[in-house]
C-alpha cells in the first residue's frame, strides 16, 4: 500500500453510488486525527463523506480486490492502492462500510468504489480497543 499522505484531487473512474453524475473529488486528511479524512466533492454540490484508514481502525480488514478493479485503476497489484472505508454515525456510533471500500491509486489519482463479493459487514460497529 501506498499510503496517500497529502491531500489529492481523485477522479473516479464511475460516480460513486448516489453520486451521479460526480466524479470528481478532493480527499483531504482531518488534522488532528491519524486515518480520518473527508472526500468532497468539486463540482460545488456540498456533498461529503468521512473516510477511514482501516488499518488504523480495522486493521484486521483485508478485502480481496478483483484483478480487473485494480487494472480499472491502473494498478497491477493490491501494494499499489489505498483502500478507505465510509464512516457514519448510526445511533450514536461509528460504523463504517466494509462491504463497498473506496479504492485510490495514490499516484494517478484514479478512485473507485466497489461493492465487495467476500461478506463484509455494511455496518460494522467501531469499538475502542483496550488502553
Amino acid at each position: 500500500m501506498i499510503q496517500t499522505t497529502r491531500d489529492t484531487r481523485l477522479t473516479f473512474t464511475a460516480p460513486p453510488p448516489g453520486f451521479a453524475p460526480l466524479t470528481e473529488f478532493e480527499l483531504e486528511h482531518v488534522d488532528g486525527a491519524p486515518g480520518l479524512y473527508t472526500l468532497k466533492d468539486l463540482a460545488g454540490a456540498g456533498l461529503r463523506l468521512f473516510l477511514l484508514d482501516p488499518t488504523f481502525y480495522v486493521p484486521e480488514y483485508l478485502p480481496a480486490l478483483a484483478d480487473e478493479d485494480l487494472t480499472a485503476l491502473g494498478a497491477s497489484s493490491d501494494g499499489e492502492v489505498d483502500v478507505y472505508v465510509v464512516a457514519d454515525i448510526q445511533g450514536g456510533a461509528p460504523v463504517v462500510n466494509l462491504l463497498a471500500p473506496i479504492v485510490v491509486n495514490p499516484v494517478s489519482g484514479t478512485a473507485s468504489q466497489l461493492i465487495l463479493e467476500d461478506d463484509w459487514p455494511l455496518q460494522a460497529e467501531l469499538v475502542r480497543g483496550a488502553a
